[in-house]
């Protein structure tokens, strides 16, 4: 978490009616290898094959870190 806190980002956004709103933007694709690597470390944990640890890193690719991360890869 304090490898995705450092690599969020703060943004500001104004409406006329309601204001300034400022929120924490998260991208956990920057931290994708910490989060590979604590998969993987579950997976020893749970006893989960090569085959079931290559979906979850597969799916955490397509679905969490966005389309584009996958040519990243």
């Amino acid at each position: 978490m304090v490898d995705i806190k450092n690599n969020s980002k703060m943004l500001t956004m104004n409406y006329k009616k309601l204001g300034t709103l400022q929120i924490q933007c998260t991208y956990p694709k920057y931290s994708k290898k910490i989060i590979d690597e604590i998969d993987h470390v579950l997976a020893q944990h749970y006893g989960f094959t090569d085959e079931e640890l290559d979906f979850i890193i597969n799916y955490d690719i397509k679905y969490r870190m966005g389309a584009e991360a996958e040519g990243e890869a």
